[in-house]
């Protein structure tokens, strides 16, 4: 029982960080002080540095050479390398599961493609960044090529902060149009249509990379009468 109460207590403390950091609660280059945490979830500083090591593992956290912990920065300096590979990862797996899908591997994305939707009509930005990663994940699994799917899935757990500056970018009430992407991406899967599916995720993925791109360049100065 001690150890499944320590193996819980890691979870809670994983979940409640890695949500306030990708939602940005937590911004980039926040110091995180373990002992704040451990008064804040009552619980002793094991667990914490647990959930830390985790968080670390997933580059949301870095541990500094005075071993202070601070959130992860968004490195922003390599966003265009980050944006050609998720692009071309968006194109590659969309292109091999509608050539190489079994009917199986189809209820996996149509579930999360239905999940997602309803993140989206709740504006829960949170929720849309995890079944936004389900549904691709699960494209990429239907690709069956493993070395595709565990890139992807890198890429996509890598730009999660980024995908909440995309759907902060619609005050978190993304257009319809944007949801039914995924439901085409599935219907060229489903019709083996290679080009199509390739078009749709292209498509897809340049007007994510166009969005983040306009809200990163944003011209936010203030005219200041001097």
């Amino acid at each position: 029982m001690p150890d499944r109460r320590r193996g819980e207590g890691v979870k809670f403390v994983y979940d409640m960080l890695r949500d306030e950091i990708i939602d940005l609660a937590l911004p980039p280059g926040k110091a995180i002080d373990e002992i704040q945490l451990a008064e804040r979830f009552a619980m002793s500083r094991t667990p914490i540095r647990e959930a830390l090591v985790r968080l670390a593992a997933e580059g949301l956290v870095t541990t500094l050479p005075n071993r202070s912990t601070i959130v992860s920065n968004i490195d922003f300096l390599n966003l265009n390398p980050f944006f050609d590979a998720i692009t071309l990862m968006y194109r590659v797996t969309t292109r091999l599961a509608a050539e190489f899908h079994r009917p199986a591997d189809l209820p996996a994305m149509q579930a999360a493609q239905a999940e997602f939707a309803v993140a989206v009509r709740a504006q829960d930005a949170l929720a849309m960044i995890a079944t936004n990663r389900d549904f691709h994940a699960a494209i990429a699994a239907a690709a069956h090529n493993p070395y595709y799917e565990g890139l992807f899935c890198r890429l996509l757990d890598e730009g999660r902060r980024i995908l909440r500056l995309y759907y902060q970018s619609f005050d978190d009430r993304l257009p319809e149009q944007y949801v039914a992407e995924h439901d085409e991406m599935i219907a060229a899967i489903i019709a083996r249509d290679i080009d199509r599916a390739d078009r749709i995720a292209r498509a897809h993925a340049d007007q994510i990379v166009s969005q983040i791109r306009a809200l990163v360049h944003t011209d936010r100065r203030r005219e200041i009468a001097l």
